[in-house]
């Protein structure tokens, strides 16, 4: 059996194993070694699928362990994230409770933050068994949801907008974008897919103009350029597809 047929799964081991470490470092209260090592996982999802396609060696048993990584690095971790969020927004103690009937209902918020875990779970088994989302995506990816969950707890932290920041330490505002989240990463919406099958300059044209924007945003707005990365990637998508509807 030629070892470069397990080249792709061991990348998806690394972006598992990073997950976990991620979660680890946010549960440990040291959210920016979290974020880092959630950001490689993801690199390492990026590059799995175009290892496996290079060297000619996709399967269903590398589809499933790549769905199983996402869900620690891009299901797990958000949810470890807004549990944190709304955990310190509420300012609650991290721990159950030892006596259930005297415990508060806002004493359980941050639990909701888990919604998005339930939610990444749901999405990487529809995508799975979808064969509509072979050269896109229908809804927000996993790894973009967890882009979007981590730029909302660096603006947090240290944004520089008070507007966003004050949103972020809301609860309710906290609650309200977990759900969003969740609608994001299930709704029936095409969305580009950033896995390039080649780097041909005429058939990526878009995707290289969507990154180098994104690049513009990231130096120009730091923290918050992350957020406004997702929003201009669900709007290029929506402009994509009129362009590719029109063809």
């Amino acid at each position: 059996m030629s070892f470069k047929r397990h080249i792709p799964n061991i990348i998806t081991l690394g972006n598992l194993f990073s997950g976990c470490i991620a979660v680890y470092f946010v549960f440990q209260e040291h959210i920016y070694i979290g974020c880092l090592f959630a950001v490689f996982g993801i690199v390492l999802d990026f590059f799995d699928g175009f290892a496996a396609r290079i060297l000619k060696v996709q399967s269903e048993f590398g589809l499933q362990l790549d769905s199983m990584a996402d869900l620690i690095t891009s299901g797990m971790f958000p949810g470890a994230l807004m549990f944190y969020l709304i955990r310190y927004s509420t300012e609650v103690s991290p721990f159950l409770p030892s006596s259930l009937p005297t415990y508060d209902l806002i004493d359980w918020l941050p639990l909701l933050g888990f919604v998005i875990t339930a939610g990444a779970g749901y999405r990487l088994a529809k995508f799975n068994i979808d064969t509509r989302q072979t050269t896109s995506f229908i809804g927000l990816p996993t790894p973009a949801n967890t882009l979007l969950i981590m730029s909302l707890i660096l603006i947090n932290l240290k944004g520089d907008q008070p507007w966003l920041v004050a949103l972020t330490k809301n609860s309710w505002f906290l609650v309200g974008f977990t759900f969003l989240s969740v609608f994001l990463m299930n709704m029936n919406l095409p969305l580009m897919a950033l896995k390039f099958k080649t780097f041909n300059l005429k058939e990526n044209i878009f995707k290289y103009v969507f990154l180098t924007l994104s690049l513009l945003l990231l130096i120009g707005f730091r923290y918050e350029g992350l957020l406004y990365l997702i929003l201009m990637y669900i709007l290029f998508s929506i402009i994509e597809n009129r362009i590719v509807a029109k063809k």
